[in-house]
């Protein structure tokens, strides 16, 4: 196990011992793409701008989104999209895949994030 990964297990083992999180808004999520991930990101199929579409991104792995030039640290970072797994990332992009090529900072509020993640969810 990479470090990285082990890094990624330990986040979301830290999760589950988490209270449940309330309801998420996800009309609130869209307002947060709009805002924070627009700029970078479509959320049409195989409509990727300066970051990969983000359309069925739930369940897909990380980096492999055709057509699309992935650092090499994403492409090989193992990691599958999962409500868990974008929570930490947008979290700490950084933290989470060191040497990405994505420049922006993460989303700091939780309740921004877990509203921006409902949202992503109904991507497909």
């Amino acid at each position: 196990m990479t470090r990285t990964q082990g890094a990624v297990l330990a986040g979301m083992l830290a999760l589950l011992a988490l209270p449940p999180a309330q309801a998420q808004d996800k009309a609130a999520g869209q307002a947060v793409f709009k805002a924070q991930c627009s700029i970078c990101h479509s959320t049409e199929p195989e409509h990727n701008m300066a970051g990969p579409t983000l359309y069925d991104v739930v369940g897909r792995r990380a980096g492999h989104v055709a057509g699309f030039a992935y650092s090499d640290a994403n492409r090989n970072s193992g990691i599958v999209w999962s409500v868990d797994t974008l929570d930490l990332y947008l979290t700490s992009p950084k933290g989470v895949v060191p040497h990405n090529a994505m420049t922006y900072g993460g989303v700091k509020d939780a309740s921004k994030r877990a509203d921006l993640i409902a949202y992503l969810t109904t991507l497909r």
